[in-house]
């Protein structure tokens, strides 16, 4: 399952503030943030999905596309470039991230903490569950 989260964005001509709260926004107590940045052109990111974890990934800076596979094979390209919005990715969604703009933020936000044995690192693995 996923979906696109639209954060509440608060006009001011000083900048305008967006925030994120659980569970106003966040379907999920959040465990854990981490940030990836600086990934060489032509570089990708990913290519698991998680057993348990359910994560949000915003853009804050620049754009990168999600590439989603399911079971069948099907593939749906989200390109994320607004930092007012997340991808609500849930477990066991086969994913990975591609076509970064030069100085891509991408911001993660995790229903748990880091475990390797969470992590589905082949595709089949996840056909078969």
């Amino acid at each position: 399952m996923h979906n696109l989260i639209n954060f509440p964005k608060i006009i001011d001509p000083r900048g305008n503030p967006t925030f994120i709260e659980y569970p106003n926004q966040i379907p999920f107590e959040i465990k854990r943030i981490f940030y990836t940045y600086g990934v060489p052109g032509g570089g990708t990111r990913g290519g698991h999905a998680y057993k348990k974890q359910e994560e949000i990934i915003i853009a804050l800076s620049g754009s990168f596309d999600v590439v989603i596979k399911n079971e069948l094979g099907t593939i749906e390209t989200i390109q994320l470039n607004r930092s007012y919005y997340g991808l609500y990715l849930g477990p066991n969604v086969w994913r990975h991230m591609e076509n970064f703009s030069t100085n891509a933020l991408s911001l993660h936000i995790s229903s748990s903490l880091y475990d390797e044995l969470d992590y589905i690192r082949d595709f089949n693995l996840l056909s078969n569950e």
